[in-house]
């Protein structure tokens, strides 16, 4: 059985669904203030304590650093200090000073209301600007003096990582698409964060719902059909992956491996994921205020997949096209 926690570093657990707020960013509907504060709670009671946010995803730093400030005064320093806030920076790939970052950090801090960060995941999307090192020995520094306890990245490539590894910068984590249908990590991503200690963080693992039981059996939806922007996102990585038919067979094997194991299809999908080497979490979207995945997300660490459950899986996969091949490792989507 997946267990419910992971330690990532010898001072750093999580809980391994982690509660991800691209969601509030916009394209995913209207947030209303007080019901995504209830909601936080609510994931927070339930051991879902770690959440991941970024710079870029509107108000969500705020909304960390409100929700703090709420459960302290609720429920003291105990409850406050079981929460974990991974945010990452994401500037314009530019030139890089450290007035730059440190004020971009001492911002995210404020925001969040923390003294220092959990896990500060850096995202950095043009390679032939190579500023990117030069962000990485200052975000270093901020880690030596104690502002970062610890430095991740976001979508960075193998050979990417590579370069920042050798030049001996300590990464704890990379953040990265994995799912049933993307598993490019599996090439080169997963064998090299195996020989170096760094975990996974992975999203898009449910591919923003569409591996659900909502699908199963239906005709194709046209991009109009789908109503966030994570649909829109996914159905097209499908789209590369195979067609909508494979993508039904699929689901089929799923929603059968769901009843044997009286759970959902998304709870089999990010089952699998965990099941993986150095997969530390599934990032799955809190839609806060909107749609309540609690007791749903609870269920996953209910269940281990057996070696039929996940022969099945790799019998359909196995007729799909090689992602690796079309759109290269992990984050060349976004460059």
């Amino acid at each position: 059985m997946n267990k419910k926690y992971y330690q990532l570093s010898s001072d750093l657990t999580i809980c391994r669904i982690v509660n991800g707020m691209w969601q509030v960013a916009g394209g995913h509907g209207q947030i209303d203030h007080e019901l995504a504060m209830a909601d936080m709670l609510r994931y927070h009671d339930a051991g879902f304590t770690t959440w991941d946010l970024a710079d870029i995803y509107g108000p969500a730093e705020n909304f960390i650093g409100e929700f703090r400030r709420r459960l302290s005064k609720a429920k003291g320093k105990e409850e406050l200090d079981k929460i974990q806030s991974f945010t990452k920076w994401v500037p314009q790939p530019s030139r890089i000073t450290r007035s730059m970052v440190n004020s971009s950090i001492e911002t995210s801090i404020r925001r969040m209301d923390v003294s220092s960060l959990d896990l500060l995941q850096f995202h950095w999307w043009e390679y032939n600007n190579p500023y990117y090192m030069d962000a990485l020995k200052y975000l270093s520094d901020l880690r030596d003096k104690g502002s970062i306890k610890h430095l991740g990245l976001t979508n960075f490539d193998t050979d990417h990582l590579q370069i920042i590894t050798d030049s001996g910068v300590p990464i704890a984590s990379n953040q990265v698409q994995y799912s049933i249908i993307d598993r490019r990590p599996e090439v080169k991503m997963i064998p090299f964060c195996r020989k170096h200690n760094i975990s996974l963080l992975t999203y898009g693992s449910i591919c923003g719902g569409l591996l659900s039981e909502r699908y199963v059996g239906k005709p194709e939806p046209s991009i109009t059909d789908l109503n966030t922007l994570s649909l829109q996102k996914y159905k097209k990585m499908i789209d590369t992956w195979g067609n909508w038919n494979l993508f039904q067979r699929l689901l089929l094997v799923l929603d059968n491996i769901a009843k044997k194991h009286r759970a959902s299809i998304a709870n089999v999908a990010t089952n699998y994921i965990l099941s993986k080497a150095t997969v530390a979490g599934v990032i799955i979207g809190a839609r806060l205020g909107i749609i309540d995945h609690i007791d749903d997300n609870s269920n996953v660490f209910n269940f281990n997949l057996d070696d039929s459950d996940l022969e099945s899986i790799d019998q359909v996969c196995e007729n799909a096209n090689n992602l690796y091949e079309i759109i290269g490792d992990c984050g060349e989507e976004y460059r």
